[in-house]
């Protein structure tokens, strides 16, 4: 008797990614397809949400067609349709809804709602078995948070930021250095080849707790360039941008290391789109390495730091298993959080 394949569609589209995956037992991705819209925002500096939402309409179906094809499946063979019901910017996530409704409803096939957060924290599971008790490291445009898990599909939140995020400070910085959008990379790059010389502040460091902050940091960074600037002073971009990112790492690292040791986990994740920052990467590879190298590391490749479909199918894969499912009713929840 031969055992049906845990194999589901997924749907992304919570920002300016449009993506469509075809992911087995939430280990194997068969189709990722990820439509990028990050040259039609780039001369606004960010997203623009309407922008993003009539890319969203214009690229889905195209997407769905693709991954399905890439994945050589028929939908008779799926075995549900998953979505990103949340966090996200409104609009964009109601054309991901309802084009995942309409094939659900097609097809008669279940459909699942998928936080976008367990999205980026399952995309590990895509390269190793997650072992619990885990801490998730979650660092993207939106969020900075410490996940702690116990068993799949259990979160908690230990830490997060309480007005920034890091990969929002880090477009912020960028468009003060002017550089292009997204400035997060190219920071990255600056990074490696300057030093830390302006020394900008290390927020939180001394509290006890687990929380984030980045607004301080942001600030000291304008405030620096505008002081230098109006008094004809010269700055040295490489060593802002090395400086700048020195702050966050330290902060983002340190927290995370010690959160670890508290909760005595087994695995540490790094999740979410400045997850393929390089310099994060290294750091906490080495710091784990001499602190804990009992506990396994787990950082994804590039392809699944930033927002994409095959991390929806991985969260998904769990919630199939449990058989978390929802109906036709569903809405987009742009606020939604971890309950």
């Amino acid at each position: 008797m031969s055992i049906k394949r845990n194999l589901i569609l997924a749907v992304e589209s919570s920002c300016d990614e449009t993506s469509v995956a075809v992911v087995e037992d939430g280990t194997t991705v068969h189709s990722n397809i990820v439509a990028s819209q990050i040259k039609s925002h780039m001369r606004f500096g960010g997203v623009v949400p309407e922008i993003a939402s009539r890319h969203h309409v214009e690229q889905i179906t195209q997407c769905i067609e693709e991954a399905m094809t890439e994945a050589s499946v028929s939908y008779k063979e799926l075995s549900a349709v998953a979505v990103t019901q949340g966090p996200g910017l409104v609009g964009a996530l109601l054309i991901g809804v309802n084009a995942a409704k309409a094939v659900a409803y097609a097809h008669q096939l279940p459909l699942i709602a998928v936080d976008h957060m367990a999205g980026h924290i399952y995309a590990n599971r895509l390269i190793k078995p997650l072992v619990f008790p885990l801490i998730a490291l979650v660092v993207s445009g939106g969020h900075t948070e410490l996940v702690y898990m116990k068993e799949d599909g259990d979160y908690t939140i230990i830490g997060e930021t309480r007005d920034d995020a890091a990969g929002e400070a880090y477009d912020k910085i960028g468009r003060v250095l002017g550089l292009a959008y997204p400035g997060g990379k190219k920071i990255d790059e600056m990074a490696q080849l300057g030093e830390d010389t302006y020394h900008f502040p290390r927020a939180m460091m001394k509290e006890d707790n687990y929380d984030f902050s980045f607004s301080g940091l942001k600030s000291s960074f304008i405030n620096t360039v505008h002081n230098a600037n109006q008094k004809g002073e010269p700055l040295n971009d490489i060593n802002l941008a090395t400086s700048f990112q020195a702050s966050v790492i330290e902060v983002l690292v340190s927290k995370t290391l010690r959160a670890a040791k508290e909760f005595k986990v087994k695995q540490l994740l790094l999740a979410g789109g400045v997850a393929a920052n390089k310099g994060l990467r290294d750091t906490l590879t080495k710091v784990m390495a001499e602190e804990l190298p009992d506990v396994e590391l787990v950082i994804p490749p590039l392809a699944f730091c930033g927002d994409n479909a095959a991390m929806i199918g991985a969260a998904a894969s769990i919630q199939y298993q449990k058989n978390q499912f929802t109906d036709y009713a569903l809405n987009a929840k742009p606020g939604l959080t971890f309950n």
